[in-house]
């Protein structure tokens, strides 16, 4: 379940705006240290997002690619690809204004449940400085190994009550 006021829905392309402004809010500290104009720096954005949207599309098949809501407003992106031994969070993102609450920790709290209930581990890739690379840990996930600028974090049921 997710926490209270919070709902799912499967993204659709009328989604795409959103989720693009999203996304460029995730680039937002990224770009201000460039020397690039505004359009520049839009033109970029647009682009990596396109281009995650397609390797998501082509990668992930499979995968629950969820808009979060909040009393009715989209607040957020999840996209969970749920296999026979593991639930990987391919991404998660909320726009600032519901960053910094708790929420996020909420809501990956809720997939780690999952994980514990049905006996499967939780892996999520995250850029080396993703501010949330601290919720991540104090979660329980461990570094699993390094792939460019992310590292694999895994959080294993087996293992989380001695994290905790």
């Amino acid at each position: 379940m997710p926490p209270a006021g919070i709902v799912y829905r499967p993204q659709t392309e009328a989604d795409r705006p959103f989720l693009a402004y999203v996304y460029a809010t995730t680039r937002a500290d990224e770009m201000a240290i460039v020397q690039w104009t505004p359009e520049q720096k839009a033109a970029f954005v647009e682009m990596q997002f396109n281009a995650q949207w397609s390797h998501y599309q082509q990668y992930y098949p499979d995968c629950a690619f969820l808009v979060i809501e909040k009393e009715g407003r989209p607040i957020g992106r999840i996209y969970i690809d749920r296999q026979p031994e593991e639930i990987c969070v391919v991404d998660i993102a909320l726009v600032p204004e519901a960053r910094g609450n708790g929420l996020g920790t909420l809501l990956m709290q809720e997939i780690l449940d999952e994980g514990k209930s049905a006996g499967r581990r939780v892996m999520i890739h995250v850029e080396r400085f993703n501010p949330a690379m601290h919720l991540y840990q104090r979660l329980g996930f461990v570094p699993a190994g390094e792939s460019g600028v992310y590292y694999e974090m895994v959080w294993s049921p087996t293992t989380s009550e001695a994290i905790r």
